[in-house]
This record gives C-alpha cells, structure tokens and sequence, in this order.
C-alpha cells in the first residue's frame, strides 16, 4: 500500500495509506482502534479478496501513530479528517470499517456525513451503557478525566512530554498473540498486552490517550437508520458484559449483526472468519 499524507493543520499531518483495484468500485475506509494505528488492518487488507474491486485506504487517526498529536482531539475533528482524504483522493462516498474506539468514530461519521456514506460496519463498537470496571468509573465520574486533561495539557506547554514514541505493529502483535493463545490454550491470557493501558500508554501520547477515551465514553450515535449496517461482536464481549444484542440493535435499523466465537480480540483470534464476515456482507449490499 502507498503512504500518504494529509496536512490538516501547521504542527500535524495525517497519515493514511491506499491501495487501488484495477477495477474499483468504490473505496473502502478502515479505522483501527484506541491506542493502536492503522496496521491493525494491514493482514486483513493483506489476505482479503475485496482487493479485486474495491480501492482500500487505512487511516492513523489524529493522535495515533504517524499521525501522532497533542492539540484537540474529537469524534468531529477524526470525521472532519476522513472527509478530507476522501476529497484529496477524489472519492465522493465510501465505506467505513472501524474497530472498537475506531467502530465509534465511524457511527458518527454517519451522523455527520449520510451523503457519504454507502455502509459502516461497526467490529466490537462500545457502548457506554453496557461499559464496567474501570473504564466504567471514567464514564459515571468525567471530571476525572477532565482533570486529567488538565494536568496533562499544563505539563505539555512547559515541555514536559515525550519526544519519542515507538510505532506498534499490530500485526507482529496479533502474531506474538496467537503464539500465547497456542501456549496457554486460552485467549484470555492476551489480556496481558492487549486492552492493558500500561501497553497502550508505551505508543500514544498521553493527552492523544485521555482524549480518546473521553470520546469513546460517548453514547453511541443511534440515528443512522437509512444506512445499511453490519454490527460484528465477540462471543465474549469482554468489554461488554452486561450488553443486550437484540435490545441494542433493536434502535438500529436496515442493520444486520453477526457474532464470531473467540473471547474478545476477533483480528487477533478469528482472522479469516472475520475477513469473510465483511467480504460477505459488502459483496451483498453492493452487488
């Protein structure tokens, strides 16, 4: 895939890379989740037969990777950047894939944008209603994060950040991570590196970090009726425990749902069955 960039301000580029079909249909728009960049997708786009016709661009969202940041951060400002690299690549709508954090941003993309919209799958989206422990804390307590925010803010102005911060391969990690899922015959014992702010923090800036977390501590959009949706879940729902599928997707419709049995890290765990979840479901609506 070719790199590319989008200068959306002074101080910040965004980093996305395209490949392109030599009969393309269309595009389709990946976005990774929290903490993470956009080699979350790039086995997927790797091994997936949408290739053939469709063009494909992954995206680091602001804050994230080589689209690293510490200004403002939105859902607004994340859709705002989507808009504009669809525009310098000349594409007048699209598909938009997200997973997790990213499954959000592409709900509100379809608030902000219908017109530019022609599906959104949503893999593992949260849902603030369902969401417990910690992150749970953060959503019933904000103005610690606004705190936070504070804190973290103040200390940038005067120079107190980090001027280097490593790239994660989220592919070399889903790698690493089937080799513990083999030696401990459990797909829990991922929880170790993935889902763990500790590891996360190691790969974002920290106001880039809390930012984010504000944001997915957002309710999730429901007035995406006129759009065809695809929602994906893990049989596990680690991170949802208390979420009601029907009763969820009951505010949603001309929506479809598919769950895949693995404990919660579906690229991690499911890649194939994943791949041909989407491959379906796009070939489907788009035939």
């Amino acid at each position: 895939m070719e790199k590319k960039f989008y200068k959306a301000e002074t101080n910040l580029s965004i980093c996305y890379s395209i490949e392109k079909s030599k009969a393309s249909c269309g595009v389709i728009v990946f976005l990774h989740g929290l903490a993470s960049n956009m080699s979350r997708w790039s086995e997927f786009v790797e091994f997936t037969s949408l290739t053939r016709k469709w063009d494909i661009i992954t995206i680091d969202l602001r804050g994230h990777g080589l689209s690293s940041y510490r200004g403002d951060i939105s859902m607004e400002k994340w859709c705002s950047d989507i808009i504009e690299i669809l525009s310098q690549e000349g594409y007048k709508d699209a598909i938009i894939v997200g997973h997790c954090l990213g499954a959000n941003i592409a709900a509100n993309f379809g608030i902000l944008y219908p017109q530019k919209c022609r599906g959104l799958i949503f893999l593992e989206p949260i849902f603030s209603e369902s969401i417990g422990g910690f992150l749970g804390i953060l959503k019933n307590n904000k103005f610690i994060l606004t705190i936070i925010l504070k804190v973290i803010k103040t200390a940038n102005s005067i120079g107190l950040f980090r001027r280097k911060i490593p790239l994660l391969s989220l592919r070399e990690m889903d790698l690493k991570g089937r080799e513990i899922i083999k030696k401990h015959g459990d797909p829990e014992a991922l929880k170790k590196i993935y889902g763990n702010p500790i590891h996360d923090l190691c790969y974002i800036p920290l106001y880039a970090y809390f930012q984010s977390l504000r944001e997915l501590l957002k309710p999730f959009p429901e007035k995406i009726d006129s759009i065809p949706k695809l929602f994906i879940f893990s049989s596990g729902r680690l991170f949802g425990e208390s979420l009601d599928v029907k009763k969820i997707l009951s505010k949603y419709k001309n929506s479809d749902v598919t769950i895949i049995d693995s404990f919660h890290w579906i690229p991690t765990e499911k890649p194939a069955e994943l791949r041909k979840t989407i491959e379906e479901w796009i070939k489907k609506h788009n035939s």
